[in-house]
């Protein structure tokens, strides 16, 4: 996987998602939108950010160091894509 350097353009409060991988049946979650480095058009991607990293509060404006994990899966005759940042980190507000 690459590291990216992006900007965070948004992020959700956290909650809990049902997860048969945690201990306890639940998982923290948090979505974020971020944006690549450049200008102001630049990609931007809906991203979840799980487990330990969904207690990490970021705030419109920071920077981070990143990687994605892009995943595909077909449900009922439709394919869903999921980007989750598998490590993210703050080097600036």
């Amino acid at each position: 996987m690459q590291a990216n350097i992006m900007k965070v353009k948004s992020c959700s409060e956290q909650f809990y998602v049902k997860s048969e991988k945690a201990d306890n049946g639940q998982m923290a979650k948090r979505n974020l939108v971020l944006q690549e480095i450049g200008g102001k058009f630049e990609n931007s991607y809906l991203v979840a950010v799980l487990g330990n990293l969904a207690g990490c509060q970021f705030y419109e404006g920071d920077v981070v160091i990143t990687t994605l994990r892009f995943s595909t899966r077909e449900y009922n005759g439709q394919v869903f894509q999921d980007i989750v940042a598998t490590d993210i980190i703050k080097i600036n507000r």
